[in-house]
């Protein structure tokens, strides 16, 4: 089942806007959105480069284009725009991840395929947002660092959920692990945090969803039927092998 839920830029920052509406003061919504999309990435491309601790807002200003007064009809500061950017990852996961389509919410093995595909998709439409979030965690005010703890967690819960019903419903063969979502997690980061390394071996986003839904499937399908997946071309062997 394709995924067809996409988050642009342009999508992202409209969103931000509609929820701030309330703080940020620019009246004319197309003037908005191209600034506050200018921000942004401005924001994510300084703290990719040398951390968000360490971007001030001078910084930020100079790299965007954007004067320091026209910083603060968006935000009041650092903390209040890294709370604007968390907000738009939880929610973006919760809005694609927990509306799935109707034709795989009948079939627990389905839907986990589904789950698979559509969160590596977003996160690839979302690389920088989702790179963010993860490496400069660690660096967060303690608010926004359990904002990010539970970004992750809704993640891990729609996976548990499925698991659960796949293994109610007696569509997974005896014993397997219960730390399944919480395995699955990380093949999922990696096609973000280390987007490089795929990108130098030429592996396409169809290739990696197809070897992380091959590799969860064979561990938690009854072994008859694990020869009907749909094998891995040689570069989406190469994926699964690397992760790590």
């Amino acid at each position: 089942m394709p995924v067809t839920s996409r988050r642009s830029p342009d999508d992202l920052c409209r969103s931000m806007l509609e929820r701030n509406a309330d703080v940020i003061s620019v009246q004319k919504p197309d003037v908005a959105l191209k600034k506050l999309k200018l921000i942004i990435l401005a924001a994510l491309k300084l703290s990719n480069r040398k951390g968000f601790q360490a971007m001030s807002l001078r910084d930020l200003s100079k790299e965007a284009g954007v004067s320091m007064g026209g910083l603060y009809a968006y935000f009041d500061s650092k903390t209040t725009l890294l709370n604007m950017v968390l907000t738009e990852v939880t929610s973006s996961v919760q809005t694609v991840l927990g509306n799935p389509p109707t034709e795989v919410t009948g079939d627990p093995i389905e839907h986990l395929k589904w789950l698979i595909e559509a969160h590596i998709r977003l996160t690839d439409d979302m690389l920088p947002w989702f790179s963010f979030a993860f490496m400069e965690a660690k660096n967060f005010p303690a608010k926004e660092r359990e904002m990010a703890v539970d970004s992750e967690e809704l993640t891990e819960k729609f996976f548990a959920d499925v698991t659960e019903r796949a293994k109610a419903e007696g569509r997974f063969r005896t014993g397997v692990t219960p730390l399944l979502p919480t395995l699955i997690k990380p093949l999922l980061q990696d096609w973000y945090v280390k987007r490089a390394k795929y990108r130098r071996r030429g592996v396409t986003v169809d290739e990696y969803v197809r070897t992380v839904q091959n590799i969860v499937l064979s561990a938690c399908l009854p072994i008859d039927q694990i020869s009907d997946l749909t094998h891995t071309d040689q570069t989406g062997a190469d994926a699964s092998g690397s992760v790590g």
